[in-house]
């Protein structure tokens, strides 16, 4: 469909205004909900601009609809945020506000969903950073992508690159992946291994908060920084800071 397959709305509401999704319901025709599909789906322009917003007043400006437009159910979103590490652990939802926009959208992001506003509404951040912490946070709108990471979360190995001021010798670096570099602390084992003079890459399930700098410093390591690299079967990639993409569907926490 393109723009010329509604007719023009100039004078359509001289001396008043109407909703946007009753304009369009009236002109196409089609019901009140196909045509709040179509806006959701930023497929409506008003005077030239895509508007998103099934309630946006409108008086005697030019409605069309865009080429190839379709009127369905937008699926709920989840959206993998690579985070900064001096972000405000305090408030997600600001976090979102702040940083998950159309506009932080990664360029290279290989699912080829378009960002809709409607993606951002209602997101819940699951497995929240701590404060100094960056990398891979998860926003999701899907209640089968929560359920399971807040109900299964201590079967979800995660993965992170911890930056470290120190050196480790065998028997520290034995302790560390067999959980039992805490003085006092039984921890699950896991996965431990340099990647660089300075930098540990530790992968581990059942984490509890603060657990990657009680870990170091149980060994006399003086923490960094400390970075999210993949939560079960989801990596961040290449994702870069400040930006996120869309979990495609084959992707699998």
């Amino acid at each position: 469909m393109t723009p010329n397959d509604i007719p023009s709305t100039a004078g359509e509401a001289a001396g008043g205004t109407e909703r946007l999704s009753k304009r369009l319901a009236r002109l196409l025709p089609c019901s009140r909900r196909e045509a709040e599909q179509y806006i959701a789906g930023a497929w409506v322009l008003v005077d030239g601009r895509i508007v998103e917003e099934p309630q946006f007043k409108v008086g005697d400006q030019r409605v069309e609809l865009a080429p190839g437009a379709r009127a369905e159910e937008i699926p709920p979103a989840t959206l993998l945020f690579h985070c900064p590490s001096d972000h405000d652990a305090s408030d997600d939802a600001a976090l979102a506000r702040a940083w998950i926009t159309a506009a932080s959208h990664w360029e290279q992001d290989p699912s080829g969903r378009r960002p809709l506003k409607a993606h951002f509404r209602g997101l819940a951040a699951m497995l929240p950073l701590l404060p100094g912490e960056g990398g891979l946070l998860v926003f999701t709108q899907d209640r089968g992508v929560a359920r399971r990471l807040d109900e299964q979360v201590a079967r979800l190995e995660q993965e992170w690159l911890v930056e470290v001021r120190g050196t480790l010798d065998e028997e520290q670096m034995e302790a560390l992946r067999r959980g039992s570099a805490v003085p006092g602390r039984r921890l699950a084992p896991g996965k431990v291994s340099w990647q660089s003079e300075t930098r540990l890459r530790i992968a581990l399930k059942g984490m509890v908060p603060g657990q990657l700098e009680a870990m170091c410093s149980g060994v006399g390591l003086t923490v960094l920084s400390v970075k999210r690299l993949r939560i079960g079967g989801v990596s961040l990639g290449r994702v870069p800071t400040g930006e996120w993409r869309y979990l495609q569907p084959g992707e699998r926490f």
